[in-house]
């Protein structure tokens, strides 16, 4: 329980609570961390772009044996361009959302073609990208180049926003008061703290948490750094926090590494759990599902299809077996067409695009 009231009495205050929660958060992070085959400096920056896309609105529990076995296959830019798209939208698997997969090849034809297979250090050339916004291009900053930048992701948000302002953080797109408070309490990297990370004094870096296997052998950096900088610590220890323990709906506040300075439990959790009033989609009978469906009945072809003219392809009366309501599947197959997921052929049957 909170000792005392967390809340702001000012700047200063502020500025005293975030350096203490900074150095109990470096601590917990140390022990705490999950580890993750992309963290750690193990993974290039290519890897950790790949990692950010995969996690976007997926749990990272289901990331790993995708990201794991995508960078066996495509552990760079090059070799994810000259993938065929077909193999790009079958290893993308249950992922779900699987026109990201589709940028995130556009993306390897831009970085391949335009940037000598290198993924770009500077902010406005990573959101320049194909499928990179704002968050992707902060957390490549941070996590892959260990630059000084807030990364501003739902869990950080959720708990900036209970540790110091005392409320919750309702969802939607990050205010221009939660942008403030993310770049007020990103500690300094012990030098210039506007131009990204230096080498600094020794207390000012944390360690590789204790643990951590450094063995990964594809789509990995050719070394481990030594010490990460703390905004970096930063970045990930307030995600991690979010993501484990100051869960949205049910924190574990009794297990908290902070809980002492939190402004949110110190005011009693007021209006826990609310978010910004929107119903949300059931899945059962959305096109959503019958998208999946479709792409599923793609994926799982055997080498040789029978009953259509291509042997990759799903004839038109098993598509139509797919889904009972076929106004609401043709609508779905040509939504499907439209973006680039799959092919119709002229007998209408369906195949995942090639090339």
């Amino acid at each position: 329980m909170a000792s005392g009231d967390a809340g702001d009495t000012g700047p200063t205050d502020r500025a005293n609570r975030a350096e203490r929660v900074r150095l109990r958060l470096a601590a917990w992070w140390e022990a705490n961390a999950r580890d993750l085959p992309w963290r750690f400096g193990r993974a290039t920056p290519w890897g950790v772009l790949v990692s950010e896309v995969m996690s976007q609105q997926t749990q990272m529990s289901r990331v790993v044996p995708y990201w794991t076995q995508w960078m066996e296959r495509w552990p760079d830019a090059g070799a994810l361009a000259a993938a065929p798209k077909a193999d790009v939208i079958t290893a993308w698997g249950r992922l779900g959302y699987p026109r990201r997969a589709l940028r995130l090849q556009e993306c390897a034809h831009v970085v391949s073609s335009e940037c000598g297979d290198e993924l770009p250090r500077a902010y406005d050339a990573l959101v320049a990208l194909p499928g990179v916004g704002d968050y992707t291009a902060s957390a490549v900053m941070s996590f892959a180049y260990g630059e000084r930048v807030a990364v501003i992701d739902t869990n950080i948000r959720r708990v900036l926003s209970r540790l110091f302002r005392g409320e919750e953080s309702r969802g939607g797109a990050a205010s221009p008061l939660e942008r403030a408070l993310a770049n007020e309490v990103l500690p300094s990297d012990g030098g210039d703290s506007d131009d990204g990370p230096d080498d600094g004094p020794d207390d000012a870096v944390m360690k590789v948490p204790s643990g951590v296997s450094h063995g990964v052998s594809h789509g990995v950096s050719r070394h481990v750094p030594r010490a990460t900088p703390p905004s970096v610590v930063w970045n990930q220890s307030v995600m991690e926090l979010g993501a484990l323990v100051c869960t949205a709906k049910n924190p574990l506040c009794e297990q908290c590494p902070v809980s002492d300075d939190c402004a949110f439990l110190a005011a009693g959790r007021p209006g826990l759990g609310e978010r910004r009033t929107r119903p949300r989609q059931r899945f059962e009978g959305t096109d959503r599902q019958v998208r999946g469906i479709v792409l599923k009945a793609l994926r799982e072809l055997p080498a040789e299809s029978v009953g259509s003219q291509d042997p990759d392809s799903l004839p038109r009366e098993r598509v139509e077996a797919l889904w009972r309501d076929h106004v609401q599947l043709d609508a779905c197959i040509a939504g499907l067409d439209e973006d680039g997921l799959i092919e119709i052929l002229p007998d209408g049957a369906l195949r995942l695009p090639r090339g």
